[in-house]
């Protein structure tokens, strides 16, 4: 049994889980299936799978009683070790249990266990002492200007003390040294003191030196050998280095939490036949809401009245407005782009498909992946050992001889800012966020940085067939008549005993009907004929319609059974329409390949997927045929949900890594089994967005080849920003050695290196690769502006 996690979204709770599962009477094995997954193996004989699901979910209520989560925004971070600070500050107090903070998302994600109010209290406090904060309700008032300057007083500082450095400079020029000096010290002042205040506080509450005390002990070292200009020239760099890259990094941020700011926050209703204006928190299903011209849509609903173009783009990624019509379904935060809508709601506040969205990309943007945590616990090591090299650096060689002590210390300090790992560790978030926003632009929902490397390695994609390589909607393709009727006959008598059914094959039939004006005629004595058909009387005449099982004993001619025949091979449904004794017509039903469908698997083919598979519940030859329409390698027909799970784990076995693509419901175990869920999201269906890892939210299966070249994309960024960060600082350690690396040109170093790193991950939310990737199929980049859609529909 493969399943999604319970507490996916917590890791620690996630890992109690599976270690209290693991002694579940009839357990035989428990073993992680991919990020967020189970596989558990079991004796049928001592259990069963509803018995292993109760106790998962009494272990997940008993966990969720005991331990407690709160996600919180953190303002203040201006590099990606203030994150780590934070995070090894909380983990440390009483009642916390676990602690992990984003720097890209700005978000702390906390657990408590026991007395959580006194563990939250205690932490906003540890929090304010770091010198950062987690924002609170302000009162209306100078809120306004309060936020104004606590966001760009690090930015003024930094201007003022560039301005102090260049006149100090010009004063040197001059000959007025003393007035140079005074300037420095009041540089090294103005931004050292943030640096030094955070680095201090950092250590007291970590026990662990981080990247600003770090840099205060080098300018404290660099005062104290008389090196003024190059003391405030490293306070400046490092300042407007942070204050660049947190800017750098907020683009990004900002790109990836847009969707939260879509929806309006008051919406105007129909209340005694007059329109009124409330808070969209307000609004209750079943309200009827007027949304005009160019107003965005505060609720999911369906149209009650008017028509018009809705821009999409924030849910689905479609590239043109989707006209509406009354019936149609519509989303929050989506807009409205022409004619004036009158929509009943029918998601209440807080559970639309913008909030379901808006709620997986803060998830995701908290979670890890995989090569970042390398990365992580890679900078933990790194960092202490370059420190004690700057240390012997500064005592060793002048004790033994080589040099003056003054010489070694300036090299060592030089070492002490190369300690500073910020452009390796930047080197991976920055990336992965970038590409998170640019999927989220696309209508691709992805939730986390795991599942991104998961897709880069993707050999084989499984995709379903009904609702995903075709569009889920059976069509009446031919009316074939026979016995000395007419088409039309035909189609008159099928629709009218097909008008009281809602089977989707009988639903192809009346709007076959409707579209080609024949109408209906009324029937009497209407008996459903449970799995075969219906029957009954119209025009005075006793007519059945029905899969030919229910002609079984009507003998058919071999013109006839030849046509059956024919029919099923091209992989169409056969429905026979006729009397007591006689068949007067043969539909054939087919579900056609979606438009996309041979595009879809042709691009997987020219990013690199090395085999294609359709795993289908139906007949093998309706499989074959949409198969071979689409151009998949193999096809796998008549599959039960668990065989298709044993196919999954098969082509796992011979290709490796393997996406399953499918609608999000009936798939559910393929998509679990699979190294990689990929569910069509039907626009904002709860269960694929719950289900699988990634959700195709406009249901466009070419997106899969887009995402799976931009993760590729994205992992050959990351590999470029290590290499590039370990290459800068191993060059400049041998040039600090060799005392060719002033101090100014280590921060330099330093800072440019972040800032490279951070550029190059900043690519992927509009760029294109280039070199052998080039020519990747990716996801669109960015959000069409509104005019532009028009134009184009237009």
């Amino acid at each position: 049994m493969a399943s999604p996690l319970a507490e996916a979204d917590c890791e620690s709770c996630a890992e109690r889980l599976r270690d209290e599962l693991k002694s579940h009477r009839g357990l035989i094995s428990l073993e992680e299936a991919g990020p967020e997954k189970i596989l558990v193996t079991y004796d049928p004989d001592r259990c069963s799978l509803s018995c292993v699901t109760q106790a998962a979910d009494a272990i997940g209520t008993r966990l969720g009683r005991r331990f407690h989560h709160e996600s919180l925004p953190v303002q203040g971070m201006d590099c990606y070790d203030c994150a780590q600070t934070i995070e090894r500050a909380v983990s440390k107090l009483p009642g916390v249990s676990s602690c992990s903070v984003s720097f890209t998302g700005a978000r702390m994600n906390v657990e408590y266990e026991d007395r959580p109010e006194e563990a939250a209290s205690a932490l906003r406090r540890k929090v304010a002492t770091l010198g950062y904060r987690i924002p609170q309700d302000n009162p209306a008032g100078d809120g306004e200007a309060e936020s104004f300057w606590v966001r760009y007083r690090r930015v003024a500082l930094t201007a003022a003390s560039a301005a102090f450095l260049m006149i100090a400079g010009v004063l040197s020029l001059t000959g007025a040294d003393t007035a140079a000096t005074v300037l420095y010290a009041l540089v090294v002042a103005v931004s050292g003191y943030p640096i030094a205040r955070s680095g201090l506080a950092a250590a007291r509450a970590t026990h662990r030196p981080d990247i600003n005390l770090l840099m205060t002990i080098a300018v404290i070292g660099a005062v104290g050998i008389g090196a003024w200009v190059e003391a405030a020239l490293v306070v400046v760099l490092y300042a407007l280095g942070a204050d660049l890259e947190s800017y750098a990094v907020n683009r990004a941020r900002r790109s990836l939490g847009d969707l939260l700011s879509l929806a309006p926050d008051w919406a105007r209703v129909v209340r005694n036949l007059v329109e009124v204006e409330i808070d969209a928190e307000q609004l209750q299903v079943g309200d009827q809401v007027v949304v005009r011209p160019g107003e965005r849509i505060p609720a999911d609903g369906r149209v009650m009245g008017g028509s018009s173009a809705v821009d999409q783009s924030p849910i689905t990624g479609e590239s043109v407005p989707v006209d509406k019509l009354p019936g149609d379904q519509v989303f929050a935060g989506t807009l409205n782009a022409e004619g004036r809508l009158v929509i009943d709601v029918d998601t209440a506040p807080g559970d639309t498909t913008l909030d379901r969205i808006s709620r997986a990309v803060a998830e995701a943007q908290a979670r890890k992946a995989p090569i970042q945590r390398w990365v992580d616990r890679f900078a933990a090591v790194y960092t202490p050992i370059v420190v004690a090299v700057a240390a012997l650096t500064a005592v060793v060689p002048p004790l033994a001889g080589f040099g003056s002590f003054e010489t070694w210390l300036y090299r060592g300090l030089a070492f002490l800012i190369l300690a500073c790992p910020c452009a390796l560790v930047i080197a991976t978030p920055v990336s992965l966020v970038s590409s998170l926003a640019r999927a989220s632009a696309a209508g691709v929902l992805v939730k986390g940085g795991a599942f991104l490397e998961i897709a880069s390695r993707v050999k084989a994609v499984a995709f379903d067939k009904t609702g995903t390589l075709t569009a889920g909607r059976p069509r009446l393709l031919q009316v074939i008549a026979l016995g000395g009727a007419t088409e039309t006959e035909v189609l008159r008598w099928a629709a009218s005993l097909e008008s009281a059914s809602e089977h989707p094959l009988a639903r192809a039939v009346v709007d076959t009907a409707t579209e080609r004006a024949v109408g209906a005629a009324p029937v009497d004595d209407f008996v459903s004929l449970r799995g075969v058909g219906v029957q009954g009387a119209v025009e005075g005449r006793q007519l059945r319609i029905g899969s030919p099982a229910l002609f079984a004993e009507t003998r058919l001619d071999g013109d006839v059974q030849g046509t059956i025949e024919r029919l099923r091979q091209e992989g169409q449904t056969v429905v026979l329409l006729g009397d007591e004794s006689t068949v007067l017509g043969i539909l054939a039903m087919g579900d056609a390949p979606r438009a996309q469908a041979a595009e879809a698997v042709a691009e997987l083919r020219r990013v690199g997927v090395e085999r294609t598979f359709l795993l289908s519940g139906d007949h093998a030859e309706a499989a074959a045929a949409i198969g071979k329409a689409a151009g998949v390698d193999e096809v796998l027909g008549q599959l039960m949900p668990e065989d298709k799970v044993k196919a999954v784990e098969r082509i796992r076995e011979l290709y490796g890594v393997t996406a399953m693509v499918g609608d999000g419901v009936n798939d559910a175990p393929a998509l679990a089994r699979a190294d990689l869920g990929v569910a069509m999201g039907t626009a904002g269906s709860p269960s694929a967005i719950e289900i699988a890892d990634i959700a195709l939210m406009g249901d466009d299966v070419t997106k899969v080849a887009g995402l799976v070249g931009l993760s590729r994309w994205t992992q050959a960024v990351v590999r470029q920003n290590i290499v590039f960060s370990l290459v800068v600082k191993a060059v400049a350690a041998v040039l600090a050695f060799g005392g060719l690396l002033t101090l100014w040109m280590a921060v330099l170093a330093d800072v440019g290196a972040t800032l490279i790193v951070v550029a190059n991950g900043l690519r992927l939310l509009r760029g294109r690769p280039s070199g052998r990737l080039r020519d990747l199929p990716l996801l669109a980049a960015g959000k069409p502006r509104l005019s532009a859609l028009v134009q184009a529909r237009r």
